[in-house]
């Protein structure tokens, strides 16, 4: 039998319906992006599933509200037992806490939640990748596709990632409406924010050619980048084909679609860009979210001085 912690949804109970209108809650008044509604909401049916195994009832309402530490340190229990890591286990605390409050919120209840101290992180510094494996990345990726104009859309794609500092949803999110091209561009970022980012002539030509090698009409409501039959082009087959390409190169696996995105921060950072305008570039929301590329763009030096200096 599957482990109920691993499926989307198990037997029906009518906390379901709750996760469903919670589902509308982060979408709609939150604004969250999908990636992290489809996450948030996954957390909550296997919170639910477990709990109608734990609890040996149904789970409604006020079963969820009635939870205690113990119930939910019993959840995390099994998900770090198959493996959940710190950083994982406190994404799915964090989505625990939204959903619980949640449900509380509909019933009235304003009573104190289950408090539990999420694990302990490290906090990770981004790697970067070089400006020459950045371009070998997005040539090996284009050399691969099956069709040219497949080729010349991969590495527009890539090409906007490390020359804009876009996320891979952001780019992907674009539409015909960015053209003609000029030398910014105007991004939609997470919750709906936006913001605009400068166009290099090397990304603008690279997406140009794609528009013109592209079989399918670009109009102003439908995206931009298609995937091969036409429809939206996926995150997953970018993150593929990066996957693929980095092999081929010997190239680290940390070399990610978003360690473009990190790259074009520490490299603007490396060469005299300040916190405030590297801030508005990324469209973070705070600050804090920027200055780790300071510790970046200091591994970085770190690295220089223990490779060249005849004492380090």
């Amino acid at each position: 039998m599957a482990d109920p912690l691993t499926r989307p949804e198990g037997p029906d109970q009518p906390a379901r319906a709750i996760a469903g209108r919670w589902n509308d809650h982060l979408s709609q008044a939150r604004r969250r992006s999908e990636h992290t509604v489809r996450a948030y909401v996954a957390t909550a049916h296997r919170l639910i599933d477990f709990l109608a195994g734990h609890l040996g009832e149904s789970v409604d309402g006020p079963a969820l509200t009635a939870l205690t530490p113990a119930d939910l340190r019993a959840f995390l229990t099994v998900r770090r037992s198959g493996g959940l890591g710190n950083s994982s286990a406190a994404r799915e605390l964090s989505a625990l806490r939204g959903f619980l409050a949640f449900a509380a919120a509909e019933q009235g209840n304003h009573a104190t939640l289950p408090r539990l101290r999420a694990p302990k992180k490290a906090r990770s510094v981004p790697r970067p990748i070089s400006p020459d494996e950045a371009i070998s990345l997005a040539e090996e990726v284009a050399e691969d596709a099956s069709e040219e104009w497949i080729a010349a859309r991969d590495y527009a794609v890539l090409m906007l990632l490390y020359g804009s500092g876009l996320r891979v949803a952001e780019a992907l999110g674009l539409t015909g409406a960015a053209l003609p091209l000029g030398e910014a561009l105007s991004v939609t970022g997470k919750r709906s924010k936006t913001r605009i980012v400068p166009l290099l002539a090397q990304v603008r030509e690279a997406i140009e050619l794609y528009a013109r090698l592209c079989p399918y009409p670009i109009e102003r409501g439908q995206p931009l980048f298609r995937g091969a039959k036409g429809g939206p082009l996926r995150g997953e087959i970018v993150r593929r084909s990066v996957r693929k390409a980095r092999q081929v190169l010997g190239l680290s696996e940390r070399t990610t679609p978003h360690a473009l995105r990190h790259s074009f921060a520490t490299h603007l950072l490396g060469r005299g860009a300040d916190l405030r305008s590297l801030q508005e570039l990324l469209g973070h929301a705070s600050l804090s979210s920027t200055q780790i590329y300071t510790a970046v763009d200091s591994a970085h030096l770190m690295d220089v001085y223990r490779n060249a200096h005849p004492r380090a």
